[in-house]
């Protein structure tokens, strides 16, 4: 449940209510806002009277979250979570939406992956992304460079000015990847590996979280919970695809649905991958921009110097050439759906 408070309570009112909570055995998180302090109250609630916190002095209303993502849950918290990075990147809310860019995996070939970086600049893309620990289906299948990649993209980030994103695997490698990126991404094969939510649940960076190939929604928001549990609320959701039945023709399929499911239910930003939320570089204009429709609040797009000779997901990357013409296109989309979103914005304020 939260518990909202009057604008005018003070801090004793506050702190009493808070005492009040962990006397019950209630876990209280406190929020205090431009116009009201909230709190959030995470327990068993058949402990303690509903009726004797609404009594108590400078408490305005105490809401009861109906979805079991609670933190997660737009009951909770009714406006959107923006994330702003220092560089003055905005995730979220009414912002327009970014671009997450680069290739599968990270090569021995820091001039290719600077060539991809200079071109994201250019367009005005945000991020750079990139594994430097990959999960392969195949033991055989070229895995990561591990650090020298991770060294690569901050180099490459640094020379350009982008933020990096790279994808973390295991919990004992959080602090170097920490060092290096300035995004953690848990991709699709942990995002129930519990014990790596908690990890980087406890870090103070912001984590993309890619939805399971078999995960429901509720089970994908729950994921984000166990991150925000532990302490970080810089979460932003991907969806990336989930198990369909032909895979003739693409290798996910790429709900789309999902985005405006979860923007109705929660207020985190979401963003899409049409990469590997179909497999098909043909595909990754026409679903990128169902997404952004839908509501994305951003689009991660595999983007290599040479796909034919990629070490991995080449056939589902774009050429640099490539990339300049689909985000030309996804970028006049955006102008026309970003100048709506504002001007609803105005109206409702």
């Amino acid at each position: 449940m939260i518990i909202i408070m009057e604008k005018t309570a003070t801090v004793e009112n506050i702190q009493a209510v808070m005492d009040k909570l962990k006397e019950h055995g209630f876990r209280a998180i406190l929020h205090e806002g431009d116009v009201h302090t909230v709190i959030d109250a995470l327990g068993d609630k058949t402990t303690l009277s509903l009726n004797r916190l609404e009594a108590m002095e400078g408490v305005s209303q105490v809401k009861m979250i109906r979805e079991p993502y609670r933190l997660a849950s737009r009951d909770r918290k009714p406006e959107d979570t923006v994330i702003e990075f220092d560089n003055g990147v905005k995730i979220g809310g009414n912002n327009r939406p970014v671009f997450m860019v680069g290739p599968c995996s990270v090569e021995d070939d820091y001039d290719g992956l600077l060539e991809v970086a200079v071109a994201a600049k250019e367009l005005g893309c945000q991020f750079l992304r990139g594994g430097a620990f990959k999960p392969r289906t195949s033991p055989y299948d070229f895995d990561g460079l591990g650090e020298k990649a991770l060294q690569y993209l901050q180099k490459a980030g640094k020379e350009t000015g982008l933020l990096v994103v790279t994808e973390l695997m295991d919990a004992s490698d959080l602090e170097l990847v920490e060092k290096y990126a300035d995004v953690i991404q848990i991709g699709a094969r942990n995002m129930q590996n519990f014990r790596l939510l908690k990890a980087v649940g406890k870090c103070n960076k912001p984590v993309v979280l890619k939805r399971g190939p078999a995960s429901s929604i509720k089970e994908f928001l729950l994921a984000a919970e166990h991150i925000m549990y532990n302490g970080n609320e810089k979460v932003i959701l991907c969806e990336r695809g989930i198990k369909g039945f032909d895979s003739s023709y693409t290798r996910n399929v790429l709900d789309i649905s999902a985005i405006p499911v979860i923007k109705k239910y929660s207020h985190l930003p979401i963003i899409v991958d049409p990469s590997h939320g179909t497999g098909q570089r043909y595909l990754i204009e026409p679903m990128s921009k169902a997404g952004l429709v839908a509501g994305a609040d951003g689009v991660m797009v595999e983007v290599h110097s040479n796909p034919a000779k990629a070490l991995s997901d080449g056939k589902q990357s774009l050429s640099i050439p490539q990339f300049r013409d689909v985000f030309a296109k996804l970028n006049n989309l955006i102008d026309v759906l970003h100048l709506e979103k504002t001007n609803v914005a105005s109206q409702v304020e």
